[in-house]
């Protein structure tokens, strides 16, 4: 305990005292993790949240008969839709998937519309 005390004491001792400090000397040391967190926000988590919104609003506004591309790489038509599943019509069958599954729609199915 008195290891702690003695290191504790020498910090408070070293420390300058508000007399003697610089204007502006608390905002020295947060200036730069704050600047930071806005630069991660803005390069990172802004960015995804756009992209998550246009998902979402992609995913609620899909209709019958659109072309999707589902997780996976897997292109088909939407057949039927019911709660959160969707029944996609294949080459080769049909598949139900999540609404959550699906990523896009198919970049030729917009470009002939």
């Amino acid at each position: 305990m008195n290891i702690i005390q003695t290191v504790v004491n020498q910090v408070i001792a070293e420390a300058p005292s508000a007399a003697g400090a610089p204007e502006g000397f608390q905002w020295q040391g947060l200036l730069f993790p704050i600047l930071m967190l806005a630069g991660m926000y803005f390069l990172l988590i802004a960015p995804q949240r756009k992209r998550q919104k246009e998902l979402e609003k992609l995913q609620s506004e899909l209709a019958v008969g659109d072309k999707v591309l589902a997780a996976g790489g897997i292109y088909g038509r939407v057949v039927s839709l019911k709660d959160d599943r969707i029944t996609l019509e294949l080459d080769s069958g049909r598949m139900t998937v999540h609404k959550s599954a699906i990523m896009g729609k198919d970049v030729e199915a917009v470009v002939q519309a």
